[in-house]
């Protein structure tokens, strides 16, 4: 293995993990933004109002998401387990 493989594969393997949380947390980061300004225009300190909106948001998000969560998920898992001969120096 040599070093530039490692920082390749520990690229990727980030890249993939952004790419699959990345659209979570947006929906989460926007969704609390509105219930926060809802929360000051209206002056309503309720901590469910907070907590509620973004777990849902984020549900359906992965409900709706979840085939191409997989399929990435999936394709990063196959091509590293494809060439696992070559990360333990056989290949």
């Amino acid at each position: 293995m040599t070093p530039e493989f490692v920082v390749s594969f520990a690229t990727e393997a980030i890249t993939t993990a952004v790419k699959l949380s990345a659209p979570l947390l947006i929906t989460a980061l926007v969704l609390g933004l509105a219930v926060s300004i809802f929360q000051a225009v209206t002056q309503i300190q309720e901590m469910t109002l907070a907590i509620i909106p973004k777990m849902v948001g984020v549900v359906v998000l992965l409900i709706l998401f979840l085939p191409w969560f997989i399929s990435t998920a999936a394709q990063f898992m196959e091509k590293t387990l494809s060439s696992i001969t070559f990360y333990v120096g056989l290949g």
